[in-house]
C-alpha cells in the first residue's frame, strides 16, 4: 500500500483556492488515520462482554493504540480506501463465587496486528493476553476469546464498512456540493444556467456510475523473469512452491478440470487449460466477490531466448465492486498479481531481471 502523501504528483491535484475539485475528476486524497482512531475508540471502548454469566464479568476498557496508515482517495465520485493499521485494546475481568464474592480480578490486552484494505473481506487476527496466567486467569482469558473476540470483530467490520463508504470524505464531498450550490444562487442568470447544465451532467454521470456498478474489468500485464519457462510454469502449478513464496496455504491440482485454492482459501478456482511450460488458463473466484461470479486468468509463458521468460497475464471478468460495496477490487487484484505473486517469485527464487 502506498503511504499517504506519497502518490504520484501528476495524479494528486492540490485543492483550488475555493476548495472545489469539480466532479472529483482529479485524485483527492485525505488522511483518515485520526478519523480511524476516533471511530475505533468509539466502537470498542467500554464494551460489556459478560455481565455475570457463569459468575464471570468481562468488559473492554480503552483503545490504547491505533497505528499505521489510513487514507481515502476519491476520483469522479469513486471512493478508494487504503489502510494498514494495528490496534491495542485493554480489557478487564472478574470471577466471582456462587455467593457473589470476588475470586480474582485481572487485566489483559487485545491486540489486532493487521487490519488492511487488501483483507477487507476477512476477519483479522486477534490476540488476547492476560496478566494473571493462573487457573482463574486462564478461565477469564478463554471466556474473552469465546465471547469477546466475536464482539470485537463485529465492531472492526463496522469500521471496515465505514471507510469503504468514504469515512469522513463522504461528508466533505457532500458539504462542498452544498457550498457550490449556495454560491451559484448569487450568480448572474447566464452563470446560473451554466451551473444548471453542470448539475444535469453530474446527474447523468451518477446514473451511469450506478448502472455500471455490476460491470467487469480486465487486467493485462507483461512481466519478465530470469529463468526458463518450464521452471516458472512448475512454480505456478506446484502447491508447495506456492506455499513457499506466498507464505500461505495452497492446494493446486495439476489436471485440467482440477480445483485450486490459494492464499489460505481466499482465492478458489478450476484449471481450464494447461500446456506444459507455455500456458495456464484458470477460473478464479475471490471469497469477497458477489455470489456466482468467476473470472478468467490466462498466463502465457514465452522464452524468446534461453534463460529469459516473458509472462503475459490477462485477467478478465473482474467485478468492479465486491459484495460489501468496496470499489477497490480491480486495484487490489492488480496489486496482488504484481506484489504478492510476481515480485515474491522473483525474490524467493532469484528470478529478477
Amino acid at each position: 500500500m502506498a503511504k499517504y502523501g506519497e502518490g504520484d504528483k501528476r495524479w494528486i491535484v492540490e485543492d483550488r483556492p475555493d476548495g472545489a475539485n469539480v466532479h472529483n475528476w482529479h485524485w483527492a486524497e485525505t488522511d483518515c488515520l485520526g478519523w480511524s482512531r476516533d471511530l475505533l475508540t468509539k466502537l470498542l471502548n467500554n464494551l460489556t462482554v459478560l455481565d455475570g454469566e457463569g459468575n464471570l464479568h468481562l468488559k473492554t476498557k480503552t483503545v490504547d493504540k491505533v497505528e499505521g496508515e489510513a487514507y481515502v482517495n476519491i476520483r469522479k465520485g469513486k471512493i478508494i480506501p487504503g489502510y494498514e493499521i494495528s490496534l491495542s485494546l485493554s480489557w478487564e475481568g472478574e470471577a466471582k463465587d456462587a455467593d457473589g464474592k470476588s475470586l480474582l480480578k485481572v487485566d489483559g490486552v487485545v491486540e489486532i496486528p493487521y487490519i488492511a484494505d487488501e483483507n477487507a473481506d476477512e476477519d483479522p487476527e486477534v490476540k488476547i493476553s492476560v496478566k494473571d496466567e493462573g487457573p482463574i486467569g486462564k478461565r477469564l482469558k478463554e471466556a474473552m476469546l469465546a465471547k469477546g473476540k466475536p464482539l470485537i470483530l463485529e465492531k472492526v467490520r463496522v469500521y471496515v464498512e465505514s471507510i469503504a463508504k468514504g469515512g469522513p470524505v463522504k461528508d466533505e464531498v457532500e458539504a462542498k456540493k452544498i457550498a457550490t450550490k449556495s454560491n451559484s444562487t448569487a450568480a448572474v442568470p447566464a452563470a446560473a444556467e451554466a451551473v444548471k447544465k453542470e448539475v444535469v451532467v453530474e446527474k447523468k454521470e451518477v446514473k451511469k456510475k450506478k448502472e455500471s456498478k455490476k460491470g467487469f474489468k480486465t487486467i493485462s500485464m507483461t512481466e519478465k523473469f530470469s529463468c526458463r519457462a518450464k521452471d516458472l510454469f512448475e512454480i505456478l502449478m506446484d502447491e508447495n512452491r506456492w506455499k513457499g513464496f506466498s507464505q500461505s496455504n495452497a492446494k493446486i491440482s495439476k489436471e485440467v478440470g482440477g480445483q485450486i485454492s490459494i492464499f489460505d482459501g481466499s482465492v478458489t478456482g478450476t484449471n481450464l487449460e494447461l500446456q506444459n511450460g507455455s500456458l495456464i488458463v484458470q477460473k478464479w473466484r475471490f471469497g469477497s466477490w458477489p455470489d456466482g461470479i468467476d473470472s478468467t486468468v490466462r498466463l502465457t509463458l514465452e522464452e524468446p531466448e534461453p534463460g529469459l521468460t516473458v509472462v503475459k497475464l490477462t485477467h478478465s471478468d473482474i467485478p468492479e465492486e465486491d459484495r460489501y460495496g468496496n470499489a477497490t477490487v480491480v486495484e487490489n487484484t492488480e496489486r496482488g498479481w504484481r506484489d504478492l505473486i510476481f515480485q515474491r517469485i522473483r525474490a524467493v527464487f532469484g528470478f529478477g531481471i
